[in-house]
This record gives structure tokens, sequence and C-alpha cells, in this order.
């Protein structure tokens, strides 16, 4: 019997800006087949200073991002060493995902910022790190990574939605794992509620309060990414471009602009399911946006008789892809397949990331 146990704390920065989500992981493979445990976890929220620092990152010039890049794998490194000790883990390594500044895999890009070697040297632990960049590089999008860990952690369930900043999904298909971003999501309802200097709508309950605006949603609905065959995927870039500008030239109340988003949120994600045929599935919801329960609920009302959604422990919820990363570290260090070609449409599935060391004293 093949047994080995894996201790990894994961790390995420997600596009929605909230702030870092660490977890404690425990992996274990045995006869091939993996499980998971989280241990503990923890959210550090970003300051106000710090978060406007992490949205304008991508108009710094290069010498400015590099040096922040740095700076930033500092805190991240000092972060988690003030974890490992306030709950004295016993940890092999740590899998950082890093903070998106630019996601432009049609050219080539994507950086995330968070230096590996100064996470290694700050927390003292080995460190695996720059998931996307290789995937990039064998011509895929680098995105979205999450599907491996579905595949293989929550294969119980047909479909696996991540509500994040942006909204993705997973699903076997012929015999392959396939994945997309589908639309914006907390990324579109948190930038409406920002005008009325709120973080979030909370539960939903400024949305559930609004009307339809029929033109707000006709420009949302024919946005082109909609039409693009996928793999296919989004960044805060195109947000900034295409999404920003809709919004801010649409007066109305922030109620409106609210829940004509969640509507038409929900619309995309349940025409996608509806468009795979496959009637009586299961949809495992995670991320912020499966406590908005308003969002939840439009979801569940669209896809009526194609699909029951299933919400999980909040554990699971708030720090899925800091759980995944970490595992996607495990597959890492085993040079295992963690990102796949069926989803990213790069030229082959590949193992990877990038090990640092922490510099020896």
């Amino acid at each position: 019997m093949i047994q080995k146990t894996y201790k990894v704390i994961g790390l995420m920065s997600g596009t929605s800006l909230d702030g870092l989500d660490i977890a404690y992981c425990h992996f274990e493979n045995k006869n091939g087949t993996w499980s998971f445990s989280i241990k503990k976890t923890e959210s550090v929220d970003y300051s106000t200073t710090f978060k406007d620092q992490l949205k304008n990152t991508v108009h710094l010039e290069a010498s400015k991002l590099l040096t922040f890049h740095n700076e930033y794998g500092n805190w991240l490194g000092e972060q988690t060493k003030r974890f490992i000790k306030k709950y004295t883990l016993e940890v092999n390594f740590i899998a950082s995902h890093g903070h998106t500044v630019f996601h432009q895999p049609e050219v080539g890009l994507t950086y995330q910022i968070g230096s590996g070697q100064h996470i290694a040297n700050a927390s003292g632990q080995k460190v695996i790190c720059d998931f996307r960049t290789n995937d990039v590089a064998l011509g895929g999008q680098g995105a979205p990574l999450v599907p491996i860990g579905d595949q293989l952690l929550f294969s119980e369930y047909d479909f696996c939605l991540n509500l994040g900043g942006i909204s993705n999904i997973s699903f076997d298909s012929k015999a392959q794992r396939m994945a997309y971003d589908i639309s914006p999501a907390n990324m579109l309802l948190n930038f409406i509620c920002q005008k009325i200097n709120l973080e979030y709508d909370k539960g939903g309950q400024l949305a559930s309060t609004g009307k339809i605006n029929t033109t707000l949603l006709d420009k949302l609905n024919t946005l082109e990414h909609y039409n693009l065959p996928y793999p296919k995927s989004l960044g805060y870039e195109w947000f900034v471009e295409k999404v920003i500008p809709i919004i801010d030239n649409t007066q109305d109340s922030v109620e409106n602009l609210l829940y004509t988003s969640i509507i038409h949120i929900a619309s995309q994600i349940a025409n996608d399911i509806k468009n795979t045929k496959k009637k009586d599935s299961t949809l495992f919801i995670t991320g912020g946006g499966a406590k908005n329960d308003f969002l939840i609920e439009t979801i569940q009302q669209k896809l009526t008789g194609f699909a029951t959604v299933v919400i999980p422990s909040e554990d699971i919820i708030d720090f899925k892809e800091a759980l995944i990363f970490a595992f996607m570290g495990v597959l890492r260090e085993q040079n295992e397949t963690n990102c796949l070609k069926s989803v990213t449409g790069a030229i082959k599935d590949s193992s990877s990331g990038v090990i640092y060391y922490p510099s020896q004293k």
C-alpha cells in the first residue's frame, strides 16, 4: 500500500482583493486516491493602503513593480511564519499563488507578484509558487488552475463553480476535465458597492431590493467573451477595459445596478450549465459569492430542473482556492500533472511551479 501524507500551507490572494487566505492542509494518498483535511485557516485583511497598492501595481514602472514583488513576498513570508508559530505547525512546504498583476495569455504574459525566494527566506520554509508561467509558455491560458483539485478532490460533484472575483467552472466532458472563466462575479458587485463606500453587499441584501435595468443587462450580456469558445480566461485588465465603462456610463441606483449584475452573472452561469445537456446534476459552489444568498437563489432558480446547488462548509467556501494551490504544490513535489491542457489549451499537460529554498544562515 502506497501512503504518503503531506502537510502544506496554501496561500491565496484573489482578484477581489479581500485579503490573504492561509490554509494549513493535510493530503493523503492511499493507493492512488487523494483525500484532504483543512486543519487551520486564517484570513488576513488588506489595509486600505495595501489594497490600493495591489490594485495599482498594474500601472507601476518595471523597477517599482519588481521592488513591490519582493516586498510583497517578504510580507507573505512573515504572515506565514506568524501563522506557523501561532498554531505550532509542522510544515513540509508553502504553496503560494501570489497576486496576479498581469494576465494576458494571448501575448504569452502572466505575472503574479510575491517573490518565492523572499517568502522562503522570511518564513524559513521551502516554497513552491509561480504555477501559471509554464502553462502560458506552453501556449496555454495559465488559467483556471483549480480544476485539477476539482477532479481529484471533489469528483463526486458534476460541476464545481467558484464565485470569487471572477466566476469559473469545471466539469468532466468526454473523459476530459473542462474548465474556464464564465464572467465577472464579486469583482463586479464589489465595484458597484464602492460607489457608496461599501466593501460588499452582505448576503446580496441591497441587490435583492433592486429592479432590472434592461439596457445595462443587454450591454453586459453582449460582451464578446461570452461568444468565445473555451478554454478562455478573464483578468482584471479585461474588467477595467470592458466592464467598468459600461457600469460607469449607466445612470441608475446602486440597488438596480447590483440586481441587474446578479441577473447577468446567474444567467451566464445557468446558460453554460444548460448547454452541457447534463440534467439532474449537482453544482458545488465555493468562493465568497457562495455567501451571497440572493445570487445563490437566483442561480438555483435559473437552474430549476437542471441542477441542484450544493453549498459546503464555510472552511471550504472560504479556503478552497488556498487548499487547491496547496494541493498543486503537492503534485509538483511529486512531479505529477497539475496543469491540464484540456482546461488551459496548452500543447501538453504539465507539472508546474517553481521551487525555492530558504537561504542558510
